[in-house]
């Protein structure tokens, strides 16, 4: 199974979220943002030490935290 989350990704990469592996109110809090299954991730920009990093997701962009993206599981690399 691949590991890989949106915290992975460099910039110009996009991936697909196959889950959000976090606990109950941080998993709501992504959702509600619009972070779910099937949904389509480009990482847009990272600041200089790579927190936060500004992503695309359903046509706008939208910073997250670090930790914010290793919650978001991939089912693959676009």
């Amino acid at each position: 199974m691949n590991n890989k989350t949106v915290e992975d990704l460099n910039v110009g990469q996009s991936g697909i979220i196959s889950a959000i592996d976090a606990p109950k109110e941080i998993k709501r809090r992504l959702m509600d943002m619009g972070f779910t299954r099937g949904i389509r991730v480009d990482v847009i920009k990272k600041a200089p030490m790579g927190d936060p990093l500004e992503v695309g997701i359903r046509g706008y962009n939208i910073c997250i935290r670090k930790e914010q993206a290793a919650n978001l599981m991939l089912k693959e690399s676009i």
